[in-house]
């Protein structure tokens, strides 16, 4: 295939459509890959085969019209990372729709909930689904925490200039430093990290006595930490150690996988211990597992290693958004449920498969308080901000300010518009959070061990855009609302 710099004439919506039917071939060959096991296995390929045969189809389509240019605008790269978040979900709610039993909104919900990692369910009955279908709905988590366009840099080398564009566009949290020369390795490396903690998942949960199906379905969604279990109950009714490898695993999904892939291939174990993203991230998850330790140990039945367990299960599972569930904490006394709501609003760290605000955010928010504070009393004072030894710019002041503000405006918007929806302030304030957040369990009727099916439709649609801007970090999704982002298009 020819090379994105083959010309340097540009046409618009050129770079969309190639990443996009990159995305609906591979979805596409996918599908038909399981539309083969389900037929194996005695289940309805027919899902499977009709998306598979779409998404070829689609994708031919959007490659022929694409063609070989210069590098493509921000504008553009922006545009594609939205509608390829957007669509690649509509292709894989196709399963779910045909071979699941699901009308095609609930469908759709748990694709984009699959995707974005989010792990919101609308499924009751967990036998409507056969073997099939719950590791389709495992992959797309696995794919989704990895990233779109990183799995596809590491397998497809001429995405080349379209794919670099993207990558940055859809990258979580603050850009940090590059550990390897090009892109493309870069990508890779954090593949390898990703694949290999699947792997090492799957081991430990086969060995702490999870049927081996089970352990393949929940560590792919442990390590982009989407939360998507086979089972019902999550992880309720496994044994304890599985529960103490989930938190340990969910831990992992929360660290930057690049700091991991030095500390792993690289034996680098320095920059781990000395990057203040990941000190912070590892105090917060000590000292809220440690508070809510004492909390369920004093107000609840819990024995001493029940109360350790279920404490630090709850408390990496929602900080890292991955959202699975040790036993039913909606049913906790208010104070413990309302220390896990709180760290929905904190999230894991940049660069890993957590979603969130992110740690890094929340650092650099509370290194301008400090300065502005000490500028007050200081007006003259030269006072850069640093973060891990580096001085943090005035461009990245104004992201992270704009970021919080965006987040906190979708956040209080889409809890109003549930609250009106649904006449309950429990749903509709944790449902928002938990959507924005990418985190899957809310309190009330959408708890851990809940379901989303009984929501208002327009609920659904809501929640649905809400995790679609939640994953791809809301800029690309406001962009599509200023004027000017389109004049720029033409």
């Amino acid at each position: 295939m020819k090379s994105w710099r083959a010309s340097s004439r540009r046409r618009p919506g050129a770079a969309t459509l190639f990443l996009l039917g990159t995305a609906y071939q591979g979805v596409g060959l996918a599908l038909l890959g399981f539309a083969l096991l389900a037929w194996a296995l005695g289940e309805s390929p027919r899902g499977f085969a009709l998306g598979g045969a779409l998404g070829l189809f689609l994708g031919g389509l959007a490659h022929r019209a694409a063609r070989p240019q210069a590098e493509p605008p921000r504008t553009e790269v922006f545009l594609s990372v939205a509608l390829l978040w957007l669509l690649v979900p509509t292709l894989g709610a196709v399963p779910f729709w045909l071979s699941g039993g699901m009308n095609y909104l609930d469908a759709l919900f748990e694709a984009v909930s699959g995707f974005t990692t989010t792990g919101a369910t609308v499924l009751k009955d967990f036998g409507q689904f056969g073997p099939t279908l719950f590791l389709w709905r495992a992959l797309i988590q696995w794919v989704g925490g990895m990233g779109i366009v990183v799995l596809f840099l590491v397998v497809l080398p001429h995405l080349a200039v379209a794919g670099r564009g993207a990558f940055f566009a859809e990258s979580t949290g603050i850009e940090k430093e590059k550990i390897t020369p090009r892109l493309r390795h870069t990508a890779q490396a954090v593949f390898r990290v990703y694949v290999l903690l699947t792997l090492l998942a799957v081991l430990a949960y086969a060995l702490a006595g999870m049927p081996l199906f089970e352990a393949v379905a929940n560590a792919l969604t442990t390590l982009p930490a989407g939360g998507f279990s086979p089972n019902p109950m999550s992880f309720a009714t496994y044994t304890p150690l599985a529960q103490w490898l989930g938190t340990l695993f969910m831990f992992l999904a929360g660290v930057n996988f690049l700091l991991q892939y030095r500390l792993i291939f690289g034996r680098e174990v320095r920059p781990l211990l000395l990057d203040g993203e990941f000190r912070a991230y590892a105090g917060v998850v000590l000292a809220s597992g440690l508070s809510l330790f004492l909390y369920l140990y004093t107000h609840h039945a819990y024995g001493l290693e029940e109360s350790l367990r279920h404490a630090f299960f709850q408390v990496v599972s929602i900080l890292t958004t991955t959202g699975f569930a040790s036993v039913d904490f909606a049913q906790w006394v208010v104070p413990a449920q309302a220390l896990l709501v709180v760290l929905m609003f904190i999230g894991g760290s940049a660069g890993s498969g957590a979603g969130g605000i992110k740690v890094v955010r929340w650092l650099v928010l509370f290194g301008l308080l400090r300065r502005e504070l000490a500028r007050a009393l200081h007006p003259q004072a030269v006072l850069p901000l640093r973060l891990g030894g580096r001085v943090v710019g005035e461009e990245v002041l104004r992201q992270v300010s704009v970021f919080v503000l965006l987040y906190t405006l979708s956040f209080a918007l889409g809890a109003l518009a549930l609250a009106l929806l649904e006449r309950d302030f429990v749903v509709a304030f944790t449902a928002s959070a938990q959507a924005i957040g990418n985190i899957g369990p809310g309190l009330g009727a959408v708890g851990p061990m809940g379901s989303y099916a009984e929501l208002h439709p327009l609920s659904k649609l809501v929640l649905i855009f809400q995790m679609w801007a939640g994953r791809i970090e809301l800029i690309p999704v406001f962009l599509l609302l200023v004027p000017e982002f389109w004049r720029r298009l033409k």
